[in-house]
Order: structure tokens, then C-alpha cells, then sequence
């Protein structure tokens, strides 16, 4: 199906915004802002073969951009510190209620490329005997998810960050 450019903008804003929703995040409110966003998704796909960040420089080597596949390694940790990703596709309740406006955020990428998740090896990784991240269980579900703090909202069941415990 050969959509028109702004037909193609309408419908993956529309996919992405249900595939948020059912995972617990918010796409930012500013509808214009957000199509603007998507529509540059659809240039990197069509340049590149992937979703690359628009906010950031892509190589067009997958392996070396992985990190910045839309939703990037870093959405998450920039939505726990900022309230928003990187780029502000991606944005907190507050922001999307109103009740906080996004700011700008400091990149997450490292500039050194083995620093970056999809180089890392397993032990720097397990750092020894250690895990990286501690690991969250959803106390409704049993969802597990290894990052610096539980999701705001379970992507399984919805349960609220208040109902996770630290498992590991």
C-alpha cells in the first residue's frame, strides 16, 4: 500500500500512540510536535532501513546505532531523571497532564562507543558477580525488569511503580 507522506505520518502516529498506551508510556501531547517527530522516524527509516533517533546523528550501520533505535536504550532512564526522552516523543504523565513542561536533557550516549549497550561485554556488563541494574518485579504480575528504577507503569498489567518491589 503506497500511502501519501502525510497518510504515512497519520498512521504510525496512530500505531505508536496505542502502542505506548498498552505499554504504560505517553507520547508527547503536542500533537503537531510529535507527527514532526514520526515523520523524521520515517526519513531514517526510509535512509537508513531503521528507526533511528531524529534527534541524533545516525551512522546508518545498524549494529553500531542500535543503542538509538526508536524507543532508544536510553528512553527509559531520561524519563525517570527528565519526565522525557531524549528527543520528547516520549514523555512522563505530569508532562502529558500539564502539570510539568518539558526541559531540554543532556545526552545519554556515550561519546565512547564501547560504552555503549550493544558493545559491552558480558562481564562488564555483570560487573564480576554483579548485575548492572537491579532487578524490579511487578508484585501484580510478576513482570521482572532490570533498570535503575521500576516503570511508572507495569507494561503488563498497568499496576502503578508503587506496586514493584526490588527482587535482586
Amino acid at each position: 500500500m503506497n500511502l501519501p507522506p502525510a497518510e504515512k505520518v497519520n498512521v504510525l502516529f496512530k500505531r505508536l500512540n496505542t502502542e505506548a498506551e498498552k505499554g504504560g508510556y505517553n507520547l508527547n501531547p503536542d500533537e503537531a510536535f510529535t507527527k514532526e517527530l514520526v515523520q523524521s522516524l520515517l526519513v531514517n527509516e526510509e535512509r537508513y532501513g531503521y528507526w533511528a533517533c531524529p534527534c541524533r546523528l545516525a551512522s546508518g550501520d545498524k549494529t553500531e546505532d542500535l543503542d538509538i533505535v526508536c524507543p532508544c536504550d536510553y528512553r527509559d532512564s531520561d524519563l525517570n531523571k527528565y519526565g522525557a526522552c531524549y528527543c520528547a516523543l516520549y514523555v512522563s504523565q505530569e508532562i502529558k497532564d500539564g502539570e510539568k513542561r518539558a526541559a531540554p536533557i543532556p545526552e545519554s550516549r556515550s561519546p565512547n562507543r564501547d560504552e555503549r549497550p550493544q558493545f559491552k561485554t558480558v562481564e562488564q556488563i555483570q560487573g564480576g558477580d554483579k548485575l548492572s541494574y537491579p532487578v524490579w518485579r511487578c508484585r501484580v504480575c510478576g513482570y521482572l525488569v532490570a533498570r535503575e528504577e521500576p516503570p511508572e507503569i507495569c507494561p503488563i498489567c498497568k499496576a502503578k511503580k508503587d506496586r514493584f518491589e526490588r527482587f535482586m
